[in-house]
C-alpha cells in the first residue's frame, strides 16, 4: 500500500492502515460529573502523554453496569484527545485504574483498542505518539455537530501505522519504556521547579497587587475574594473605567492573537501550538494595545489578559477597551490575572459546572476592581517586575530544557518506531551516536 509516509523500512516491516491493526471505539457521552463516584472519567486534561493525571480526572455517578457504558475502558487502551486547542491530537495511556475503579473516556477523547495479534499495544501507543503519525492527525479532522472541531475516526481508521514482526515491536517497546521514563522524570523534575517559581510569582503578585504590604488603614473592598484594601484606594465598577468593543476585521490578515492562563495575550506565532486555524478570519475581532481580551469560554482558568499587540482574535472573545486613563494597563494586566480576581469572575460566570462556564460581557462589566491612585499603580507594577524578574529568567530557562528534553523524547520514538535505528544494538545510545539522556 501508498503510506503517504517518504521513508523506506526494514524489509521485514510493513506499512499497514491502522484499521487493520485496531479499533477506534465510539466515544462516551458527556456525563453528569460529580466530586465522587463509582466510575471515573477519563477527560482531555487527564489524558497526558507521560500517562493518566488522575487528579484531572472526573466521576460520574453510574448506578448501572459501567461495563456497558459507551467508552469502558479496559488495561492497554489508547486514549486520543479527539477535540480541543492545544490537545488535539495527544495520545496518552490506560493501564488500569490505581483504585480499581472502572473507567471511561469522555466525549472528548477517542480510544484505540489494539488487535494483539497484530500490534503489541504499547507499540501502538509510541506510534500514534510519534512525529510520523502526528502529522496525520490534521487530516482527519472535521467540523463536528456542535460546530467544534475534531477528529474523524473514520479518516483515522485509514492513516498509516509501520508493523514491525510482533517480537520486534516488543523488543522496541522495552527499549522505549526504558529511556522515556528516564527522560520524563527529567522534564517532571523541571516542571516541578517551574510550578514553585510560578507560585511564588502568583503570591508577590497577589500581596502587591491588592495593597497587602501597605501600611495605614484598611477598608473592605466589598469583593469577597480581594477583601481589605488600602482605605485610600477606590473600588470602581468595570463599566465605569471600560467598555466592550466589537471592531470585526474586513480582510483577516492582521496578526492572530492568542490568550493563555500563563502568557496573557501573545502572538499566536510565538506559541508552540498545533490547532486548527479556520479558513478565514475575516469578521474576526480586532484589539488595539492596552484593550482586555478576555476567553469567554475559559475566563474560570485565568486565560485572559492586556494585549501588548495589535491584531485580530476569534469571536468567542471578549475586547474591553478603557474608557479613561484612571487605570494603568500593565496594573490591570496583573490584577485580572490574580487567583483572587479570577474567583470573582469564576464566581459570575453561567454554566452547569466549571468546564462549560461562560463569562458574559454583561457579567464582567458589573463587576468591581479595586482602584489604586494612578502613580500607585505604576509603583506597584515596577516592584512587581523588580521582585520576580530573577525567577522569570530562571523559569524560562527551566522551560526551554523541558521543551528540548520533550523534541528530544519524541524524536526517539519516532527513529524507533520507523526503524531508523536497532534498538537491540542501541545500548542506551541515539541514533545519531551520542547517548540517549
Amino acid at each position: 500500500m501508498s503510506s503517504g509516509l517518504d521513508m523506506a523500512l526494514p524489509e521485514s516491516w510493513s506499512w499497514s492502515p491502522l484499521k487493520f491493526a485496531t479499533t477506534f471505539l465510539n466515544r462516551g457521552t458527556a456525563p453528569d460529573y460529580v466530586d465522587d463516584g463509582p466510575v471515573r472519567v477519563i477527560s482531555q486534561a487527564a489524558n497526558q502523554a507521560t500517562g493518566i493525571d488522575w487528579e484531572r480526572a472526573r466521576f460520574h455517578n453510574y448506578e448501572g453496569d459501567p461495563r456497558k457504558l459507551k467508552g469502558y475502558l479496559v488495561p492497554d487502551d489508547v486514549l486520543i484527545n479527539s477535540t480541543g486547542t492545544g490537545t488535539l491530537g495527544r495520545v496518552g495511556y490506560f493501564a488500569g485504574d490505581p483504585s480499581g475503579l472502572p473507567c471511561l473516556a469522555d466525549g472528548h477523547v477517542t480510544v484505540a483498542r489494539a488487535d494483539r495479534d497484530v500490534v503489541d499495544p504499547r507499540y501502538l501507543y509510541y506510534w500514534l505518539s510519534s512525529t510520523a503519525f502526528q502529522g496525520y492527525v490534521y487530516s482527519a479532522l472535521i467540523v463536528g455537530a456542535t460546530n467544534q472541531i475534531e477528529l474523524n475516526r473514520e479518516r483515522l481508521a485509514g492513516a498509516p501505522i509501520s508493523l514491525p514482526p510482533l517480537d520486534e515491536q516488543r523488543r522496541i517497546v522495552d527499549f522505549l519504556d526504558s529511556e522515556t521514563v528516564r527522560i520524563d522524570q527529567l522534564i517532571a523534575g523541571q516542571r516541578r521547579m517551574v510550578d514553585v517559581i510560578e507560585e511564588r510569582r502568583i503570591a508577590v503578585t497577589s500581596h502587591l497587587v491588592f495593597g497587602r504590604d501597605r501600611d495605614g488603614d484598611r477598608r473592605d473592598s466589598k469583593i469577597p475574594s480581594i477583601g481589605l484594601i488600602p482605605s485610600t484606594w477606590r473600588v470602581l465598577r468595570n463599566k465605569i473605567i471600560m467598555r466592550e468593543v466589537m471592531d470585526l476585521s474586513d480582510t483577516g490578515e492582521e496578526e492572530l492573537l492568542s490568550v493563555s492562563h500563563l502568557t496573557g495575550v501573545t502572538p499566536r506565532s510565538e506559541k508552540d501550538v498545533t490547532m486548527f486555524l479556520a479558513e478565514s478570519m475575516v469578521g474576526y475581532k480586532r484589539c488595539q494595545p492596552g484593550d482586555l481580551v478576555i476567553n469567554t469560554l475559559w475566563a474560570w482558568m485565568g486565560a485572559l489578559g492586556v494585549s501588548q499587540y495589535p491584531g485580530i482574535l476569534s469571536p468567542a472573545y471578549g475586547i474591553y477597551r478603557m474608557t479613561s486613563d484612571v487605570m494603568d494597563g500593565k496594573y490591570l494586566d496583573f490584577l485580572v490575572r490574580t487567583p483572587e480576581y479570577v474567583t470573582e469572575m469564576t464566581r459570575f460566570s453561567k454554566g452547569v459546572w466549571t468546564s462549560r462556564l461562560r463569562l458574559y460581557p454583561e457579567a464582567f462589566l458589573a463587576l468591581s476592581v479595586p482602584m489604586p491612585p494612578r502613580d500607585e499603580q505604576a509603583q506597584i507594577v515596577n516592584r512587581i517586575v523588580s521582585e520576580t524578574y530573577d525567577q522569570e529568567r530562571l523559569k524560562s530557562k527551566l522551560e526551554s530544557f523541558a521543551k528540548t528534553l520533550t523534541e528530544r523524547r519524541q524524536a526517539l520514538i519516532t527513529a524507533a518506531v520507523t526503524g531508523q535505528f536497532d534498538v537491540t544494538t542501541a545500548s542506551g545510545r541515539s541514533p545519531s551516536g551520542g547517548a540517549v539522556v
